[in-house]
């Protein structure tokens, strides 16, 4: 995020009401949070291309452009669509409750405004917009080549090492131009992906593909519906070779082998079920891999190994 050193963070307070302005400004400040202001939505808009906030407190009835218009802008443009954006407004009608979160606000505050609330809101989101950043930061600066995709075997989600991974079969297969959102999955995982989803009663050895030689794709655990997880590797990496982790690690060996289940997408109740053990019991075995590698999420974990490599 873009707070300054021995901040709290960084917000832009977007409100055309002078009285609304300090109130916030003067609770802000004491919590020590770095305050920007802006008095309309096109000067808010204008600011953040030179200094981006971690969080927005919007005015909803504004001169110019209103506060929905204004989140509309922000959240078309890549470069300030992460940013969260909470509401403020009188108006309690549901139609514009829902229009807000219709034009990406996270939250409102309803005026008059109370600063214990405001704060308690502002502490909440800016955590979950941290770890959420954390946990991307992890895949896109390792090397967990990972991708979601539709029902159809359209890319909704990639990792870098994932784009990267496509880019290189793709080359190997003859086929021209990168993969990224939007678009389908080259044509033999397209053709395998569509062949898997033809038939739902597969074996779990059949949700794992050898799309080429150095190449292999598996299917693992998507929480959302109608998506679908694929975990991207490189065969000749070694990378998942559970003796091998557990020497690079200094892993027991049934830790080692759950690290590599981790990293296939398994949830604790499937690699209980291959392994022969209980949900707790692996979950265990999870809190002495998050200590070994001193890291605090099954994502970076993941990571540790594959830079251990």
């Amino acid at each position: 995020m873009n707070g300054t050193y021995g901040s709290s963070g960084t917000v832009l307070i977007v409100d055309d009401t002078p009285g609304n302005l300090a109130l916030l400004s003067d609770t802000l400040s004491e919590a020590n949070y770095r305050v920007l202001v802006a008095t309309d939505g096109c000067s808010a808009i204008e600011q953040i291309q030179y200094v981006k906030p971690d969080i927005i407190l919007l005015d909803v009835m504004m001169p110019g452009i209103d506060g929905f218009e204004t989140c509309s802008r922000l959240k078309a443009d890549p470069a300030t669509a992460a940013i969260p954006v909470l509401f403020m407004t009188g108006l309690s009608e549901l139609d514009h409750l829902l229009r807000g979160f219709g034009e990406g606000a996270l939250d409102y505050i309803v005026k008059p405004i109370r600063p214990a609330e405001v704060l308690a809101r502002i502490e909440v989101h800016l955590t979950q917009t941290r770890n959420l950043l954390r946990a991307e930061g992890v895949l896109d600066d390792g090397e967990f080549a990972a991708l979601a995709v539709d029902a159809g075997g359209r890319i909704v989600w990639l990792t870098t090492a994932a784009a990267a991974w496509l880019a290189d079969f793709k080359r190997g297969q003859g086929e021209a131009g990168a993969c990224g959102l939007g678009d389908a999955l080259p044509g033999r995982l397209l053709a395998w992906f569509a062949n898997w989803r033809g038939d739902g009663a597969k074996a779990p050895d059949e949700e794992s593909f050898g799309a080429a030689t150095g190449f292999s794709v598996e299917i693992g655990v998507c929480h959302h519906p109608d998506e679908y997880l694929l975990l991207l590797r490189r065969e000749d990496d070694g990378a998942w070779n559970p003796e091998q982790l557990r020497e690079r690690l200094k892993l027991t060996f049934r830790e080692a082998e759950i690290l590599m289940w981790i990293a296939r997408g398994k949830t604790n109740k499937e690699i209980g079920i291959i392994l022969g053990s209980s949900p707790r019991t692996i979950n265990k075995h999870l809190e002495h891999i998050f200590e070994k590698l001193g890291v605090s999420t099954r994502a970076a974990a993941v990571a540790a190994a594959l830079q251990s490599g």
